[in-house]
Formats: structure tokens, C-alpha cells, sequence
């Protein structure tokens, strides 16, 4: 037993950062081996997992508060973290304890035996164990990166989820979409139902879904919604993807859910997450609860009471009581900051928007940034202190060159920040964005920790 000496969480984490060859070593066949030693395959309760480049956050979100709802005892495993690594194992959508943690650790520690496992891998086994603990009645589950090869798919999912496809990660996925989607596509089973939340799917992944025989279902294809107030016409579609409304008021109006083999559940509640797609999301979610074939339904009541009170910090998260208000958003790739880019285009501040940026030396800096230029007034960038993170001035250097106005460079994000506050009017809108670090390194503050998050109606 190598680490029987740890005593705190603090430890165990500061182990296993070191213990395993490569921080990202994907593939099934360590994990699954310890899996079956601590009898975790298959798993104790029906389990839904959920992929895509983006909203798989938001996704798992909307299904843990509305399964909640329905009296199921829920278990959510996602990640990263923005603050605290107990964030990543939720039940009843609580974080766990230290204790439980630590625990659970130790418990893998000593059946993994000579088996190396990375971080992910530990983690994904530490909530697996206390689900089982805990003795859950359903298992949520969000993939870490790409899908085939990743911890989570050692469990054979009742439902699987793809949220979206879009490049991330092209060094470990494949270098277009079509690659990334074949990645995406593993966690679908046969015989079981395989959701797709992308309006353009790429072809690989359905044709992966129908090549193992599951049960394919698209959003805008087979399920998808309407603004209640849009007065469809009595012989449109039952599926009409082109009334999906992208005008300012799509976040925060009611809506109808259209469901499969004409399913309609009418005049929900607009969802507390920010941003119109959210009702894709969410669409996504109450499909997954319908086809997962669970003891108990899940009703329209539910629908609504999840759709109100889900909550992810840290993604279009809006907090109160600062210079202005501030939006806080973690997305780290070219869909997410045209998503980013889109909600603020259609909720503009009446003054100016200033941006606090920071990002990792990898990404696709051109394609976060272009959807971005025409919405900030000023911008403000630094970098996390990882080895990974683009430094401040060549951030800035590569900013005035694309065409962004009145770039100021900082030596920390808290530096960022505080500029942004010092020039912020009450008027004007901060948007602090680029990674979960550069959120995490902002929210770590006291100052920002303290402020309260808004409802979407008072932003």
C-alpha cells in the first residue's frame, strides 16, 4: 500500500499528481481491472453519461436537479473542479466530504495492488465507490475528455448522451470534427438509446450509433422544443428545427418540450442557466429521463422544478454586488465563446463590456477570440500560474493583432481583475473568461467569492 501514510484530502491529491507517468493517459484496461476488483462493474444503479465538446456541464446539471425532483437519491461525478476537488462527487447534489474522499482513495489504493492509475482514473474509481456506499438510484456521469477511451466508459451507460461535437482537444481526438465524433461515439451502447444534442451531427457519429444498433434520437431530428408564445401554426412539424428562436428574449421565455412519437410537454419554465441553448440542454436532459426506463417517472412537475433550480458555477454564472456585474464563463474553445459571444450580443450592457482573459498556450486562441472582438470595449488578460497557460504579453501581442481594442496586460488574473474593477462603471459588464483556471483564480478571491449570483432577471 504506497500512500497508507496520507492523512488529508490535500495529500492524497499532491499523490496523485505525481503518481502516474502522464498527467492524460487514456484507455479502459488499468481502470477496468481495478474496477472489478472493488466489484464496480456493472454498475449498482442505471447510469446516464453524458459527452460533447460543450454543455456537458449544463446537461448533467439539468438531469441531477430534475431526477432530484422525481425522489431519485443521485449520484453525479463531472470535472474539472473550479475550487474544491470534492466539486466532482455530488450526491443529493452535495459535495462530498474529506472523509468520504479519503476513504475511498485508500479503498483503491490498496486493491489497485501494482496497477498504475492516472488522477482521472482514481477519481473516477473514488465516486464509483461511494456511489456504491452511498447505495444511489441513479448515476450520472460526465465524460473527462473525448469518450471511447475515457474512465467513465468502463460502465455500460442505460442512456448515453453526446451534448455537442466541436474541435477541443485535437492532439488527443483527431484534428476535425468527424475524428472527434468517432471518440464521442464510444460511450453509445447497443440496443440502448444514443442522444445527440448536435443539430449537425457529424456523420461518423451516427453512423457509429447505427452500426452497434442503438437507438439514435437528434435534437431538431426526433425531439426538440419552441418558445411557447411563437403561435406555431397547426400543421407545422411536429420537430421544426427552424422555429427554434435565437433572439434575445429565447433564454427567458416559456416553453414547450417536444418529445418523441409526438410527446409534448407544454408551457415549462424558462431555464435558470443562462443562455437560449440552455433549452437544448435541457431538452437533452428530459429526453434521457424519459428513455432511461427508470422505476419511477419522472413528470412534467419535475421537469420544471429541475429546470429552476439547476446550477453550475462557474458557466454563464452571473454574480452581483461588485463595480458592475460580472459574467463568469469557463468555456475554453471556439464553440463556447460563440456561445459566450452570442448571450452577450443579445443581453448587451448599457455600457461598456470589459473582458478578463486568460488561456491555455494550446488552445485555438484566433477561434476564441474572433466570435469576441466585436463585444469588448476593453480587454484585460494575465495567465494562471500553470505550465500551460499562455503568458500575459504574447496573449496581448496576439489580441492587438487580431484587431481587439485597448489590450492591457497584467501580471496575475487577480491583477486582471482589479484593473477591470478599478475602470468598471456601474453600467458597464466584466467578462472574465478563457478557462476553468482563469474562473477558479478569480472565484479564489474573497472579494469575488462573497458576491451572490444573479437570476437571469437581473442581469
Amino acid at each position: 500500500m504506497s500512500q497508507g501514510r496520507a492523512k488529508t484530502l490535500q495529500q492524497w491529491l499532491e499523490w496523485l499528481e505525481q503518481a502516474h507517468r502522464k498527467p492524460i493517459d487514456l484507455g479502459l484496461e488499468r481502470v477496468a481491472v481495478v474496477a472489478q476488483r472493488l466489484s464496480l462493474i456493472p454498475a449498482v444503479a442505471p447510469v446516464i453519461t453524458v459527452g460533447g465538446t460543450n454543455g456537458k456541464g449544463s446537461t448533467v446539471a439539468f438531469l441531477e436537479a430534475m431526477a432530484i425532483a422525481a425522489g431519485y437519491r443521485m449520484g453525479a461525478y463531472t470535472s474539472p473542479h473550479l475550487l474544491h476537488f470534492n466539486e466532482r462527487i455530488r450526491i443529493q447534489g452535495e459535495s462530498i466530504d474529506d472523509a468520504a474522499i479519503i476513504a475511498a482513495f485508500a479503498a483503491i489504493d490498496e486493491a489497485r495492488a501494482e496497477t498504475s492509475l492516472s488522477y482521472f482514473e482514481f477519481a473516477t474509481l473514488a465516486a464509483l465507490w461511494l456511489f456504491r456506499r452511498e447505495e444511489v438510484d441513479l448515476i450520472l456521469l460526465e465524460v473527462g475528455l473525448g469518450g471511447r477511451l475515457d474512465a467513465v466508459n468502463i460502465l455500460d451507460a442505460n442512456v448515453s448522451v453526446v451534448v455537442s461535437v466541436d474541435l477541443d482537444h485535437q492532439e488527443w481526438l483527431g484534428p476535425d470534427r468527424e475524428s472527434i465524433a468517432h471518440e464521442k461515439a464510444g460511450i453509445y451502447r447497443s440496443d440502448r438509446p444514443a442522444l445527440c444534442g448536435d443539430r449537425q451531427p457529424p456523420k461518423r457519429l451516427q453512423d457509429h450509433a447505427q452500426a452497434i444498433g442503438s437507438q439514435w434520437l437528434c435534437l431538431g431530428q426526433d425531439f426538440d422544443w419552441r418558445s411557447s408564445a411563437s403561435n406555431v401554426a397547426a400543421n407545422a412539424s411536429v420537430h421544426p428545427q427552424a422555429n427554434t428562436p435565437d433572439d434575445a428574449q429565447s433564454g427567458t421565455e416559456a416553453w414547450d418540450y417536444l418529445g418523441c412519437e409526438g410527446l409534448t410537454i407544454p408551457n415549462l419554465p424558462p431555464p435558470a442557466l443562462l443562455g437560449a441553448y440552455q433549452k437544448d440542454n435541457a431538452s437533452l436532459a428530459i429526453t434521457a429521463l424519459l428513455k432511461a426506463r427508470l422505476p419511477r417517472p419522472v413528470t412534467a412537475e419535475h421537469f420544471a422544478k429541475g429546470l429552476i433550480s439547476a446550477r453550475v458555477s462557474g458557466r454563464m454564472q452571473v454574480l452581483s454586488g461588485g463595480p458592475c456585474p460580472i459574467l463568469l464563463d469557463v468555456g475554453h474553445n471556439p464553440h463556447a465563446a460563440r456561445a459566450l459571444a452570442g448571450y452577450v450580443q443579445s443581453h448587451p450592457p448599457q455600457g461598456r463590456c470589459l473582458g478578463v482573459f486568460g488561456v491555455m498556450a494550446d488552445k485555438d486562441l484566433a477561434g476564441i477570440v474572433t466570435p469576441l472582438l466585436p463585444c469588448m470595449d476593453q480587454w484585460f488578460v494575465s495567465q494562471s500560474d500553470l505550465p500551460r497557460a499562455l503568458d500575459a504579453q504574447s496573449l496581448a501581442e496576439q489580441l492587438k493583432q487580431s484587431g481587439a481594442k485597448q489590450v492591457h496586460a497584467a501580471a496575475s488574473l487577480a491583477q486582471a481583475m482589479d484593473q477591470a474593477c478599478v475602470v468598471a462603471r456601474p453600467e458597464d459588464l466584466i467578462v472574465a473568461f478563457g478557462s476553468f483556471h482563469t474562473v477558479a483564480d478569480i472565484l479564489s478571491q474573497e472579494r469575488f467569492s462573497d458576491l451572490g449570483a444573479c437570476t437571469p432577471s437581473e442581469n
